[in-house]
């Protein structure tokens, strides 16, 4: 038999035994897993095998899955626990979902995500990707603004993270690539960026209702690489007007999806805080300093698209009398978003946010 002939049959019986297990109701299913589980096992070896004598005859072909054909699901990588419902025996506990070949066909029949932002709901096949380890954990805290300060209304001020073991500045395309690629390490962090976004909490900064998601009063992808030791901004460009809020972190893998971490028990790898705006307390300690780098940020950006972005980057932070400037040579902070693609490059920017800045 020749080898196309092989890898076809291969997949096909592969798919007969991926159908045998229903993906959403193959709980208790013990017999008809087990029979699911050995006809997938021959037909991946089979897979394998022929993905091989491919890979020998053409050579590689230079992707990450290690066969020489790109939709052969390799042996070694088939896990396990997938196959498996679980059941430690903790009361609730709710058994797993199972399939014997890692759920490749779970997207079947529906919408897929295909790197966009599907407002309706959709289902994206993409694995989880690279996980780091638990000394390699992401937690991050808000710097500014603190935990009740009031800053002054309609005035730019920049919002200041202090991030530990992320690789950030790498943000791609998120009209095209959202979620379409898997999460990845450098030096064992996780590479990625920081996104802030800020919600108005309708004048009650200790309101009971959750705000809605879909509403928010700034958002930013921050993607470039702020000190390099972990401290990122983002600049709110014109302020707020005078309110209660809530500001957030969203940290995230290059293509934007939440970023996972190794163990379920842990401390958070993102922070909110509450602050209010326009109250006249006069209580946000660093707000002056703080919005004199939010405008000096601002004025670098505006120089970085004329071209002369690293002298002026420098000299904004002198202005400011910060001592650091996040972004290095065409990195500015602003309030606007790039769409460079690539870890620490910005794109174009705009000069006051909008909401939809990541939806077509």
């Amino acid at each position: 038999m020749k080898t196309s002939q092989m890898l076809t049959a291969a997949v096909a019986a592969l798919g007969f035994a991926s159908s045998t297990v229903a993906q959403r109701g193959g709980r208790g299913k013990a017999a008809a897993a087990t029979t699911a589980a050995t006809t997938a096992a021959a037909a991946t070896a089979a897979a394998t095998a022929a993905a091989s004598t491919d890979s020998a005859a053409t050579g590689a072909t230079g992707n990450n899955n290690g066969g020489g054909n790109d939709l052969v699901l390799l042996a070694d990588n088939v896990q396990d626990a997938s196959n498996s419902p679980g059941g430690s025996g903790d009361a609730g506990q709710a058994p797993s979902d199972t399939d014997p070949a890692n759920f490749i066909n779970f997207c079947t029949g529906k919408t897929l995500t295909n790197g966009a932002q599907v407002t309706q709901g959709s289902c994206n096949g993409i694995v989880m990707g690279d996980i780091p380890s638990n000394n390699n954990m992401i937690s991050s805290i808000i710097l500014f603004p603190g935990p009740g300060d009031d800053i002054a209304a309609d005035q730019s001020f920049n919002v200041q993270v202090q991030i530990s073991n992320l690789v950030a500045g790498s943000f791609t395309d998120p009209i095209t690539t959202y979620y379409a690629a898997p999460q990845q390490l450098e030096g064992g962090d996780v590479v990625g960026h920081c996104h802030v976004t800020i919600q108005d909490l309708g004048g009650d900064v200790a309101t009971k209702t959750p705000p809605d998601p879909k509403v928010f009063a700034f958002f930013k992808g921050i993607n470039d690489a702020g000190n390099g030791q972990g401290l990122l901004q983002a600049t709110v460009t014109d302020g707020l007007p005078a309110g209660s809020y809530r500001v957030c972190t969203m940290n995230s893998a290059s293509n934007h999806q939440p970023v996972l971490m190794p163990v379920a028990q842990r401390g958070a790898q993102d922070d909110c805080t509450k602050f209010t705006v326009g109250q006249g307390t006069g209580n946000a300690g660093n707000g002056a300093a703080n919005n004199a780098a939010g405008g000096a940020a601002a004025a670098s950006t505006a120089a970085a698209e004329s071209g002369a972005a690293a002298a002026s980057t420098t000299s904004a932070a002198a202005a400011a009398g910060t001592g650091t400037a996040p972004g290095t040579a065409g990195n500015v902070t602003g309030a606007g978003r790039g769409r460079g693609g690539g870890r620490g490059r910005f794109g174009r920017g705009r000069g006051r946010f909008t909401a939809r800045d990541y939806i077509a």
